[in-house]
């Protein structure tokens, strides 16, 4: 059996036990935890997701994050991902969380930050190409690469919670 999540309903309340790939097929609602990285500096990390994977190969995302287990929650699962993708250890704080329509699949998308000040050692079945960017350059490489798109709407989403841009 594959990785098993929780399907959840769209008020994001627990509905059963599921395996994450079937949830994906039947377009069920389950729980992604997410977190933009940044250095003291502001820098952001971006990064390349591998060929070789079969969600997004080669594109570009400025979120580190995945499936959140059964029983775990969001922030949980962001601290376990920036672990499991980054080597490092992190608390990784809450923003908000959105239903997202998903360019596989629907799910609640749980955004969170992190100030990361150790060096990372990423995991290369998960990145590929990673580097810390400054907003400047994020902003321009955004304009440039191939982001995934559920990170593209996320970053529409974040930039307006902070207020940077109107709905």
């Amino acid at each position: 059996m594959g990785e098993l999540v929780e399907e959840v309903d769209d008020q994001d309340r627990v509905l059963r036990v599921v395996e994450r790939g079937e949830a994906i097929r039947s377009g069920w609602l389950h729980r992604v935890a997410t977190t933009v990285c940044r250095r003291p500096d502001g820098r952001i990390l971006v990064h390349q997701r591998p060929q070789t994977v079969s969600r997004f190969p080669g594109q570009y995302n400025w979120l580190v994050g995945g499936a959140v287990d059964v029983g775990e929650s969001y922030e949980d699962a962001a601290a376990r991902e920036l672990a499991e993708e980054l080597g490092v250890t992190a608390s990784p704080q809450f923003v908000f969380k959105y239903l997202c329509r998903g360019a596989i699949s629907p799910y609640w998308l749980g955004l969170h930050e992190a100030v990361i000040t150790e060096e990372i050692v990423v995991d290369p079945s998960e990145i590929a190409w990673h580097e810390w960017l400054t907003p400047q350059e994020f902003l321009d490489a955004r304009q440039r690469w191939s982001f995934v798109e559920d990170g593209v709407d996320a970053l529409r989403r974040y930039l307006q919670f902070l207020g940077v841009v109107r709905g």
